[in-house]
């Protein structure tokens, strides 16, 4: 049995607004919605992968707040876990600088306006739990 691998993604929240990045890679979930995340390396805590993972991908400093309950499996042996974050004051606003090419922030009421991948929509059936909106 392999052993399973933690990816973490990122409920960026800013002004009640959730932050949704398109996929430009692999072909198979080019033009689908995620929320923004990677592989948690080897001994690395998931909370540092995941603002390292919005360094890289996103270009922004940001903060883990809280995890959000759950995790939802991926393709084996890959296990989603995600986590609320925040920007840091005097952060860059977020660019798509790596396996996406648009970001969109999402209103409460904007949250199933896009395309979300498959593996994705039960994180974010939560996530829009804790803004109170319709979590579909």
């Amino acid at each position: 049995m392999s052993e399973r691998i933690t990816v973490v993604g990122a409920a960026l929240l800013d002004g009640g607004r959730l932050l949704a990045a398109r996929r430009s890679a692999p072909e198979d979930l080019a033009g689908r919605w995620e929320l923004p995340g990677g592989k948690v390396e080897p001994g690395e805590r998931p909370e540092a992968a995941l603002e390292r993972e919005l360094r890289e991908e996103l270009g922004v400093s940001a903060e883990v707040v809280e995890r959000v309950p759950g995790e939802w499996p991926l393709r084996a042996p890959y296990v989603l876990t995600v986590w609320t974050a925040r920007l840091l004051p005097g952060s860059a606003a977020p660019q798509p600088l790596q396996d996406h090419d648009a970001l969109r922030w999402l209103a409460p009421g904007e949250l199933w306006e896009v395309g979300w991948l498959v593996q994705d929509v039960p994180a974010v059936r939560e996530v829009a739990a804790r803004l109170g909106a319709d979590s579909r």
